[in-house]
């Protein structure tokens, strides 16, 4: 299973996107989106939802038995 890193490098190099182009269309500054992407563990989780709405997603709660 991807982590949330993973899956935001996925999705914007399949987007052919540049990590500042990211953090321009998604309203964040490109430390933010660098932060992301290397995994930092405390992220504004609603800044988090602004980058992962550009693909159509966003954070919400899964069940432990759901993540097995």
């Amino acid at each position: 299973m991807k982590d949330i890193a993973e899956f935001v490098r996925d999705r914007r190099k399949a987007l052919g996107m540049t990590q500042p182009e990211l953090a321009e269309k998604a309203g964040t500054g490109l430390r933010f989106i660098r932060d992301l992407e290397q995994g930092k563990k405390t992220l504004r989780m609603d800044k988090v939802n602004q980058v992962l709405a550009l693909f159509g997603f966003v954070l919400a709660p899964v069940s432990p038995e759901r993540e097995a």
